[in-house]
């Protein structure tokens, strides 16, 4: 399995009408399979480093090969020209919030984007910057991390997330919840934005998702012992 319409045919025989119904209920619109995150995971596997079949797959506009390609490319590969297209054509918010960053964070240029991309006027732009920096504070090292800008973009949501657009809310109050959970210097500043943002209002569509409240979830890692610890990826 090493072209495209391979991969696609593969994509083709897992898809559901169960799978594209909820991924309708999410908001994905346009060309789609339905297939489960279980489903591509097998057959990331096996395509994993094909770097030229993933870029392909993002091009094709199909939902499933545009997250399958977030699962296989390789951000430190991607120039800052092919990272800003792909946040620029994400066919949702799915691909934005998850697919986007996973990759983007794994590039050089990670931070650079992720605060040009917070600053878009299009909302999806914007929530894969919020989440592409979620994406260096969780697998960079604290004594790497530029504190001052941490803390000036939690400033940030605490100040703009009530006029913000639906869906940036949604990883806005996700990037209190990981500055609270990943870089523990920041955590007593990271415990009082949440505090201040109290219950996130966002319209999660026809779906049982709900917004984490930011209070919880962080005192649910402090009690762990889990504050500061860091990842390798965030892909998922």
């Amino acid at each position: 399995m090493n072209t495209l319409k391979q991969v696609m045919a593969e994509l083709k025989k897992k898809g559901t009408a169960q799978t594209r119904a909820t991924a309708e209920r999410h908001g994905v619109t346009g060309p789609m399979f339905g297939v489960k995150i279980a489903d591509m995971k097998v057959i990331a596997k096996k395509i994993k480093g094909n770097q030229s079949l993933a870029v392909e797959l993002y091009e094709s506009g199909n939902h499933d090969a545009m997250y399958l390609a977030g699962m296989v490319a390789d951000g430190a590969q991607m120039s800052k020209t092919q990272l800003n297209q792909w946040a620029r054509t994400a066919s949702s918010t799915i691909i934005a919030e998850y697919a986007v960053p996973g990759v983007a964070t794994e590039s050089p240029h990670a931070r650079s984007l992720a605060l040009k991309w917070i600053d878009a006027k299009g909302e999806r732009v914007a929530c894969a910057g919020w989440n592409t920096y979620v994406g260096v504070i969780a697998t960079t090292p604290d004594e790497e991390l530029d504190l001052k800008e941490v803390k000036a973009l939690l400033k940030r949501v605490t100040d703009e997330i009530d006029t913000a657009p639906n869906h940036v809310r949604y990883t806005m109050n996700g990037f209190v919840i990981a500055v609270g959970t990943y870089v523990k210097p920041l955590l007593k500043e990271a415990k009082s934005a949440a505090k201040k943002l109290g219950k996130v209002e966002v319209d999660m569509g026809d779906t049982a998702c709900k917004v984490p409240l930011a209070t919880e979830y962080i005192a649910k890692v402090e009690k762990m012992g889990r504050v500061g610890k860091k990842r390798k990826t965030i892909k998922c």
